[in-house]
């Protein structure tokens, strides 16, 4: 995404209006507004949390990412999730992932 082109509608906290708005550029300039450099373990989770709302309509709850991250990085890296997005789950990386912003949420 280009200095031209625009973020598509977020709210006021920064989440995307409508998820199926959200591009891989989209992410990127969502990562950069919070410092993030993506590395592959970031786009490894971020994928898995988009073909989850695809399949369910809903953005997964963390534990379904941990799982996911612990089966593809080893069962030592289940709370890698919190070293990739260290200002939290919610705060980061369903904002990366372009998932709206959840109204309540478990982050256990």
């Amino acid at each position: 995404m280009n200095a031209t082109e625009q973020l598509p509608e977020t709210d006021g906290e920064g989440y995307l209006v409508e998820p199926l708005d959200w591009t891989e550029e989209v992410a990127m300039a969502l990562a950069h507004q919070e410092n993030i450099q993506l590395t592959d373990a970031h786009w490894n989770a971020i994928r898995f949390m988009r073909e989850y709302y695809v399949e369910h309509q809903v953005a997964a709850d963390v534990r379904h990412v941990m799982k996911h991250l612990a089966l593809t990085h080893g069962a030592e890296s289940r709370n890698m999730i919190f070293e990739l997005f260290p200002y939290g789950y919610v705060k980061q990386a369903c904002k990366i992932a372009g998932m709206k912003r959840p109204r309540a949420w478990s982050t256990g």
